[in-house]
């Protein structure tokens, strides 16, 4: 059985003009990117992409690819 709490972590919020979840804000912190200071989605994915040429992180793959997804399907005119 999934625990409630658990699973709210992945609810997305709104973060300024990002929409995040618990658990992606808490995956950026780990690797200290600051996403408070983003207004657009591309820049931040850029940033998660410089740290990524750095660092091999599963986790933060999953961060930028959950982005990937929801700007594709919320910012892209189809």
């Amino acid at each position: 059985m999934i625990d409630l709490e658990d699973y709210s972590k992945y609810f997305h919020k709104r973060i300024g003009n990002l929409y995040l979840s618990q658990a992606e804000m808490d995956i950026l912190d780990m690797y200290e990117i600051d996403y408070k200071k983003y207004n657009d989605i591309k820049l931040l994915m850029y940033e998660i992409e410089e740290v990524l040429e750095e660092e091999d992180s599963d986790e933060l793959e999953w961060v930028l690819n959950e982005l990937a997804e929801f700007n594709y399907y919320n910012n892209t005119k189809k």
